[in-house]
């Protein structure tokens, strides 16, 4: 017979499991929290953060260092007229993602670390949004990497208030210092000392707020995803030549170097937009040839089913989200804009393959013989 004492720690064991299950099924995937943080990461509205806006509730002072901006990947000449909001998916381990200047950190990280540990309840609440302990964020913070971003981006962003940290989705422009993980991923937005999350991007209307920055696009987001596996090093965008430079990972630009084997792509080439049904001019000619001529006439023959071909082309890229923007794309946006949900695309242009067909069976010997003598 069980003690009562096993008997109610077996009851707060279940107490808690069920605690924990209904947290998880609640949280979805990619909409948890961290620990200390209060908010939702999946808020309707989206805010525009431009290059030195702290936005609200910031950690630190800026750290960011007054570095040449790199050209946006891809910008506009012209002020965007598109009426829907679209969000890429890219990884972080795309090269020229992110810029940089040669041999110079986008961040003051020493500033960074200092400045969070002037202040124990900022320094926890930043902590528990990256998962680390306090005593730890030194450490971290030497372990990513001060770039710019080439691309204006979708985070989850967290201020301060109160004691913890609140998350909200946020737009980074474009030319924004931001410190990256070992897979590409923003963790540290400089301007702010904010600790940075993945994007969560919401169904249905979403609200933009905040000020439009020359050359704002809303069909030309990123939202970076964490490279495959880690990586030593960054192939990043010189912003003073347009060339290529490696930064190895944790490093603040003193060790910077010209890649051994760069990109087979100019820097200022467009990758992280592309445009769905514009043919690649990297795809080579369909030239094969279907088989060869026969030396001399034949008689024809039933060839039999045709072989299944397994050339379907390039895989199509990676669907986007999209979303519509109301109101007439003629007039000037509210300070408020609002994209309600763009229905799902049709899956592709390819069709089922036909079903095989089975040739008939030769007819009996014996048949053609009668014909034969009957003739």
């Amino acid at each position: 017979m069980r003690s009562p004492g096993r008997i109610r720690r077996t009851a707060l064991a279940a107490l808690s499991a069920g605690v924990l299950f209904a947290v998880a099924g609640c949280g979805g995937g990619g909409d948890r929290t961290a620990k200390g943080t209060t908010g939702t990461a999946e808020a309707k509205d989206v805010l525009l953060q431009p290059l030195a806006s702290p936005g609200p509730g910031p950690f630190t002072a800026s750290t960011a260092r007054a570095t040449a901006s790199p050209s946006p990947t891809g910008a506009p000449d012209a002020e965007p007229t598109s009426a829907t909001r679209t969000v890429h998916p890219v990884s972080g381990a795309v090269p020229g993602l992110y810029g940089g200047t040669r041999s110079v950190a986008a961040c003051d990280v020493e500033q960074q670390a200092s400045l969070l540990a002037d202040d124990e309840g900022k320094a926890g609440a930043f902590a528990d949004v990256s998962g680390i302990e306090a005593v730890q964020i030194p450490g971290y913070l030497k372990s990513l990497t001060p770039v710019v971003l080439r691309a204006d981006a979708q985070v989850t962003n967290h201020g301060y208030s109160a004691g913890s940290a609140t998350a909200f989705q946020a737009v980074l422009q474009a030319g924004t210092a931001v410190l990256v993980d070992s897979r590409g991923m923003p963790r540290v937005r400089c301007a702010c000392g904010n600790p940075l999350a993945p994007p969560v991007v919401a169904d249905g209307k979403i609200a933009h707020r905040g000020e439009r920055w020359p050359g704002y696009d809303p069909a030309r987001i990123v939202a970076v995803e964490p490279g495959v596996k880690a990586a030593t090093s960054l192939i990043i965008v010189n912003a003073d030549d347009n060339t290529w430079i490696e930064r190895a990972i944790g490093d603040s630009g003193g060790r910077d170097r010209t890649p051994d084997d760069p990109p087979p792509f100019e820097p200022d080439a467009d990758l992280l937009f592309p445009s769905p049904g514009r043919p690649s001019e990297s795809a080579p000619p369909d030239t094969a040839p279907t088989g060869p001529a026969p030396s001399e006439p034949v008689e024809p023959t039933d060839p039999g089913p045709p072989e299944p071909s397994d050339d379907f082309g390039d895989t199509p890229p990676e669907e986007p989200w999209e979303y519509e923007e109301e109101g007439d794309p003629d007039v000037a946006p509210e300070p408020t804009q609002v994209f309600p949900a763009e229905p799902d695309e049709p899956a592709g242009p390819d069709g089922p393959l036909e079903p095989e067909v089975t040739a008939e069976p030769d007819e009996p010997m014996e048949a053609g013989l009668d014909d034969v003598f009957a003739g």
